[in-house]
């Protein structure tokens, strides 16, 4: 029985990488941003609980200020949490538990795997939307709403295309100059993500998608990441001029188009915002809640603050 192991917690730079990494490989919610590569590209300072060699493992993504250590969810990162086989609500609990408690703050998102039938303990239960497509395209495409099949034919009669493997430099240009007003994303934190997606993509687990209109203008783009069975829609990018071509709806399905009859799921990442919530739904994709953990113990001044 796994429970007969301590929960050791063990500083990043005393982490066996290779071990952590086929920890991963293996674990039944294997996630991409789990992986050490991912980790120490985009988060801060990570440390983590590990059970016995490896054969369960949670990563602490933090950070320090004000002479506070807190636990935080780095950018482009939507889930994290605990990773293993045969999970377990009690074992999950233990976990949360061996956190140290000169983490002072705790605001991080566990994943799917780390939510059974009774989520006790967990303040926020978050939704994600995926899609499986291990069906033919014709299957899926039948699955869209309506609106996104007339927007599909919109965006092709305007002589929109789509292009793959186009530079994730634009794609983040994009990115920021649509979010920089409802985001706290930094300069450093889009700069790592591109530092990432060069690395995944040398690995073959990253792709492009981009559709241009029929000016040339690229109106909307996106970045995949692929990992065990997934493709995460992580990062996109959308020209104002792209709304009124139905382009998001048309890059999307250039993906699910090119990617249909695999043993795959395109993962959302989200969304609790509801007019993102009904378009991704609006391709036919399920809801997948997560837990989102809080845990505040600053002292009562800052407390507060917060």
């Amino acid at each position: 029985m796994v429970n007969r192991y301590q929960i050791q917690y063990v500083q990043q730079s005393q982490i066996d990488k290779i071990k952590w990494n086929a920890c991963i490989d293996d674990a039944d919610n294997g996630s991409v941003y789990a992986y050490s590569h991912y980790l120490d590209t985009m988060a801060k300072h990570w440390d983590a609980l590990i059970i016995a060699d490896y054969e369960m493992v949670m990563p602490l993504p933090w950070n320090k200020k004000y002479g506070i250590y807190y636990l935080y969810q780095p950018a482009f990162t939507a889930s994290l949490g605990i990773f293993g086989k045969n999970l377990t609500e009690s074992l999950i609990n233990d976990f949360i538990q061996a956190i140290p408690k000169k983490f002072r703050l705790i605001e991080i998102a566990l994943n799917y795997g780390n939510i059974f039938s009774v989520p006790s303990g967990f303040s926020i239960i978050r939704n994600n939307y995926i899609l499986r497509l291990n069906k033919s395209y014709e299957q899926l495409y039948a699955s869209y709403k309506e609106n996104v099949r007339r927007n599909i034919k919109k965006a092709q009669q305007l002589g929109c295309t789509v292009k793959k493997n186009i530079r994730v430099a634009e794609i983040i240009a994009l990115s920021k100059s649509a979010m920089q007003k409802i985001t706290n994303l930094k300069d450093e934190d889009y700069k790592n993500f591109e530092s990432l997606y060069h690395l995944l993509d040398q690995q073959r687990k990253a792709i492009s998608y981009g559709v241009y209109s029929a000016n040339d203008e690229l109106v909307s783009s996106c970045v995949y990441f692929f990992s065990q069975d997934r493709a995460y829609y992580i990062l996109v990018g959308n020209h104002p001029n792209g709304k009124t071509l139905g382009a998001s709806h048309y890059l999307i399905d250039a993906f699910i188009k090119d990617h249909a009859d695999l043993d795959l799921i395109l993962d959302f990442e989200g969304s609790d915002i509801r007019n993102l919530a009904f378009f991704y739904g609006s391709f036919g994709a399920d809801l997948e809640i997560y837990p989102f953990l809080k845990i505040n113990n600053l002292p009562f001044w800052m407390k507060w603050v917060k």
